[in-house]
């Protein structure tokens, strides 16, 4: 497996350089990240639950994908690359807000993203990638709400963060 790089950048979204992904992750680096969200006709949010297998938030429930352009990638391109590999969709995607989060996801690893998030929409079935999602679903944004309420620990923790700044700018 080739080793993979993220963009580390300042409060501002400036490029700093470049740094190997576990590394920016164990030393809390902040870096370019994007996350989708699709939603359905009847506005529902494709939700996904990721690998178990995953280096982080294994297992947790997020946003229909997320991930970080590769170095000279536009953010955009890289949304709809990961969109395809990652639950196997295509959907015109828009920027919709941009937030900047730091959370411990694990014992060594700190998420600390300057985060571009776009919205779709889509009526189409995804085809997801076993070694990326365990498992996929529509919910309402109620229903997303009650479980975030009762089970908040599902979750990850840039979408609790986020779930809400997105609903307002759909």
């Amino acid at each position: 497996m080739s080793q993979e790089f993220v963009i580390l950048v300042d409060h501002n979204d400036n490029e700093r350089g470049v740094m190997e992904k576990m590394q920016a992750h164990q030393l809390g680096e902040l870096h370019r990240a994007l996350s989708v969200f699709v939603f359905n006709s009847n506005g529902e949010l494709l939700i996904h639950q990721r690998a178990l297998h995953k280096y982080h938030s294994g297992g947790l429930w997020t946003n229909t994908c997320c991930s970080h352009p590769r170095p000279g990638e536009l953010v955009l391109d890289a949304a709809n690359r990961r969109l395809k590999e990652e639950m196997g969709m295509v959907s015109p995607l828009r920027e919709a807000l941009k937030f900047v989060y730091k959370a411990e996801v694990s014992s060594d690893l700190i998420e600390h993203e300057y985060d571009h998030v776009f919205i779709g929409q889509s009526d189409d079935e995804p085809h997801p990638d076993i070694e990326e999602v365990a498992d996929w679903k529509w919910l309402s944004p109620a229903q997303i709400r009650e479980e975030m309420i009762h089970h908040p620990e599902i979750y990850t923790a840039w979408f609790k963060i986020v779930f809400e700044q997105v609903l307002a700018k759909r």
